[in-house]
């Protein structure tokens, strides 16, 4: 059943700011340590260590249950007392089971960023890396009591992408969680299914019927997500690992090459990691084919606007879009046309001859 438990944006562009607000976070000259960077990464949860501890009290676990949208908007949901034992095994138990049998066959668990799905390997990676699933886990969290309780004729299941059981010890203990991807082959809606009861079918009276499938999933422990199932993790939280991989690099690559100034507490990697567009634009990009005084003079060229420091030379970048504009500068799709003098954002680009057949 569900218990109630107890109850930024961006800064716009303002030439004016003083510029103690904001810090230097990377250059190829500067022995300034990026601002915001981590100064220790918590350790990760141990997986093996977590299925013992659950196994040791899963008779004394309770259990939420929880629906999101494909918009990741949170539901509270009510469950009645009767299904409690079969939660845990439709979504916990099978799962410990799998985590010790893996103890006892060296079962290895590497992060997803690097791994590739494989037998007897867990992918595991941080849950802040994973925005949905991030923003899911904070809804839940720290905005229980503000939920909306789902019911068919309100929210619809069409929009439901997945369901997520919480389980703790008492209202107070530690938390964990269990998603599982809900597609629409799963949920059965009264108006067009039947069910057959008593040796003949007869009208389906609920709203809406679904199926759970006893399949391992994603579970999110305190710090980390561990994939039993990449393909359903990805479609779960829209988390494309090797994309982000290659976004960080290019990030990393960019902030020794390029002088950036962003508001404290504020990294590049972090606007970068919440524009899913900024992610693939990074994917083919070469930092070093643009040097920073071209870039600031192309950008004045454009008339785009792009702050500076007059006194240090290092660029302001003080939201997404100012960090959007940068890298569409980087990746050269700012031009004027030849033949008719209009300026041009391209959305897209095809080389039309290699620099070697010129």
């Amino acid at each position: 059943m569900h218990n109630e438990p107890d109850t930024q944006t961006p800064q716009s562009h303002d030439n004016t700011l003083a510029l103690d607000e904001i810090q230097p976070v990377g250059s190829q000259d500067s022995a300034t340590p990026p601002v915001g960077a981590d100064i220790a990464a918590p350790e990760p949860d141990d997986i093996f260590l977590w299925a013992n501890q659950a196994d040791r009290d899963k008779d004394q676990l309770d259990v939420d249950l929880f629906l999101f949208t494909k918009g990741y908007t949170v539901y509270a949901t009510n469950y009645a007392k009767e299904l409690k034992a079969q939660l845990k095994v439709l979504f916990l138990y099978d799962m410990i089971t799998t985590v010790q049998t893996g103890a006892a066959t060296g079962m290895a668990v590497r992060e997803f960023e690097a791994a590739k799905a494989e037998d007897n390997v867990l992918e595991r990676t941080t849950l802040d890396k994973v925005a949905h699933a991030q923003e899911v886990i904070e809804q839940i969290t720290y905005s229980e009591a503000s939920l909306e309780t789902f019911n068919e004729g309100d929210h619809e299941f069409k929009k439901v992408k997945g369901i997520v059981a919480r389980f703790r010890h008492g209202k107070t203990g530690q938390s964990f969680f269990v998603a599982k991807l809900l597609p629409q082959s799963q949920v059965l809606k009264g108006a067009t299914a039947w069910m057959y009861n008593g040796g003949s079918f007869q009208p389906f009276t609920a709203d809406a019927g679904l199926r759970i499938t006893p399949d391992n999933q994603v579970l999110i422990t305190e710090h980390n997500i561990f994939a039993f199932n990449e393909s359903k993790f990805v479609r779960l939280f829209g988390y494309d690992a090797k994309k982000h991989a290659v976004a960080e690099e290019k990030v990393a690559e960019i902030t020794k090459n390029f002088k950036l100034t962003l508001p404290e507490g504020l990294t590049l990697d972090a606007l970068v990691r919440d524009t899913p567009t900024l992610v693939n634009k990074l994917q083919k990009l070469d930092p070093a084919q643009v040097t920073q005084d071209q870039l600031i003079d192309h950008a004045d060229e454009m008339g785009l606007g792009l702050m500076t420091d007059d006194a240090t030379g290092s660029i302001i970048l003080m939201d997404a879009k100012d960090a959007a504009m940068f890298v569409n500068l980087l990746n050269d799709d700012y031009v004027t046309s030849d033949l008719t003098g209009v300026k041009y954002e391209l959305r897209s680009k095809k080389i039309l001859h290699d620099k070697s057949e010129l």
